[in-house]
């Protein structure tokens, strides 16, 4: 499994919110030149997003984007699923339904199954809030003089 350029995107794009909250709604122009990510990738990016009612959004002179849900509410498994689809480790596991005609007989199955279990576990435990966190606790902001 490999995570997309608009995965890693998306996390970047709404953590740059999550650190941001407090500034009310922000614009993707603001985003692109904080993350180094082009407008018009993260315009495709919102397209994703929101239909999940994880971002607001507000139109005009004050307008631009916010987090609809806290930070601590948002894992890392629901946006990778929102812009990746499903995180399954083989083609066999797409679906929950196994097509695969090997299935009966198919020694390497249940170690396919419980990569998946272990990635979704994982990553549905990760929240935005741990991920400021994390950064934060390493001392990323730590500046000493």
């Amino acid at each position: 499994m490999k995570i997309s350029t608009k995965g890693r995107y998306a996390l970047r794009m709404l953590l740059d919110l999550a650190e941001h909250r407090d500034e009310g709604f922000i614009s993707l122009k603001d985003i692109a030149e904080r993350q180094n990510i082009s407008k018009q990738y993260l315009e495709q990016i919102v397209s994703l997003l929101h239909t999940s009612n994880i971002l607001r959004t507000n139109r005009g002179k004050k307008g631009g984007y916010m987090l609809a849900v806290d930070p601590s509410d948002c894992t890392v498994g629901k946006v990778l699923r929102m812009t990746e689809g499903d995180l399954v480790p083989v083609d066999c596991l797409v679906d929950g339904i196994n097509q695969c005609e090997r299935v009966e007989i198919c020694k390497t199955l249940p170690m396919w199954i419980g990569l998946k279990k272990v990635i979704d576990n994982y990553l549905d435990n990760i929240t935005l809030q741990d991920m400021m966190d994390q950064y934060q606790n390493r001392g990323a902001n730590n500046y000493v003089i």
